[in-house]
């Protein structure tokens, strides 16, 4: 990526530079929009959140921006003048398409991030930059190059946009499955303190035993295999709480959000989070669908704990009380009834997951061929009749 002709020979590159933080003010449309780096990104044009009048570095319209800062290689272009911050440089092609200099740079990102450096966080200087390599000389064959992929990934992006629409409706459809069979036993029937038990044995000693467990809004209760994610090693673990398979364990400030499941196996979780055992008449899977539907998300919401109203979902710092969850009333069936539910709901829930599953490969698909597309096309690899 470091030979022949490089990027600075073609454009002019220049690094964002952060002025003096008095001189950087909410944007209220007037003066000069500043962009300190690729957080106000977007699709493809930024949208500016502050405002910078005697910003150093300028941007002018029409140029190509480059998060210098990690992610390394992000690119928007300039739809007016801005002033940059130190996270990003501004691309001016001289002697170069300025569309093909567009993908030319989304192509480099792998090759930026693998030169970048930094402890706290990676980045790239204006001079690794200007190092990218201009594979494709001839100013018309580039041009050609820019049409095409502007048509290619144009109809590679619209198949993504629609199976990405397909995976919110069948999320919709999955939370809809559980809210169709069990729901209409929310709000009936006896208070749900008198099915479970919370329990709250410690690990103590064990806890070295035990693999720590972690509650995920959308797959419940799965062991917490990400090591970024582990208390360090050596930390004593000794308070944590213990759960086992079948309790109910909840994220007391995420449970309104679907921050709970079953436990697949003995574990540790947070001594922050609830741990209930359902009575022996309460399948604890049935009980796990029951409290995700909108109608017992909306009777903890009015039962949270925190600083603030419930009202418009103002309470900060939110917790959901076991006495509160408690106080709810569900309408508890027959444990058979329960059962055939139960297997209704998972019947439906495997097909629309099977369904999710396939578009979301069609998704992983297209990207990893938008990318190849875009690779070949700027080093000149496919054939877009046009003759050096």
């Amino acid at each position: 990526m470091t030979t022949g002709l490089r990027l600075k020979h073609v454009a002019k590159v220049d690094a964002g530079q952060s002025p003096p933080s008095p001189d950087v003010v909410p944007f209220d449309g007037k003066g000069m929009p500043f962009l300190q780096g690729n957080a106000e990104f977007g699709s493809q044009y930024p949208t500016a959140v502050h405002r910078c009048d005697s910003a150093p570095r300028i941007a002018d319209s029409g140029a190509l921006l480059v998060s210098v800062r990690a992610p390394v290689g992000a690119v928007n272009t300039a739809d007016q003048r801005y002033g940059i911050g130190r996270g990003l440089a501004a691309v001016s092609p001289r002697a170069i398409h300025a569309r093909y200099a567009y993908w030319l740079l989304l192509n480099s990102a792998g090759w930026l991030n693998s030169i970048a450096t930094g402890s706290t966080f990676t980045a790239i200087s204006g001079g690794d930059l200007g190092d990218v390599s201009v594979p494709v000389t001839n100013e018309r064959q580039q041009r050609a190059i820019a049409d095409y992929l502007d048509r290619e990934t144009a109809q590679i992006d619209a198949f993504i946009a629609k199976n990405e629409e397909l995976i919110t409706l069948l999320t919709e459809r999955r939370a809809a499955a559980a809210q169709f069979e069990v729901e209409h036993h929310v709000g009936g029937g006896s208070r749900l303190r008198y099915r479970f038990r919370e329990m709250d044995a410690r690990a103590g000693g064990r806890w070295a035993e035990l693999p720590l467990l972690s509650v995920s809004i959308h797959h419940g209760v799965v062991p917490r295999e990400d090591e970024t994610e582990a208390p360090g090693e050596g930390n004593d673990l000794s308070h944590y709480k213990m759960a086992w398979p079948g309790d109910v364990v909840l994220n007391r400030m995420r449970a309104f959000q679907g921050g709970l499941g079953v436990a697949p196996c003995a574990g540790l979780v947070s001594p922050d989070y609830a741990v209930l055992r359902p009575s022996t008449d309460v399948n604890a899977d049935w009980l796990a669908f029951v409290m995700r539907t909108p109608r017992f998300v909306g009777e903890m919401v009015m039962r949270l704990r925190g600083i603030g109203s419930t009202d418009s979902g103002a309470v900060r710092t939110p917790r959901i009380a076991v006495a509160d969850l408690g106080s709810i009333l569900v309408d508890v069936p027959s444990p058979e009834v329960q059962r055939a539910e139960l297997r209704d709901v998972q019947k439906a829930v495997a097909r629309i997951e099977a369904a999710m599953a396939v578009a979301q490969r069609s998704v992983e698909l297209a990207r990893e061929r938008r990318a190849a597309l875009i690779s070949a096309a700027v080093m000149g690899k496919i054939d877009v009749g046009v003759a050096e």
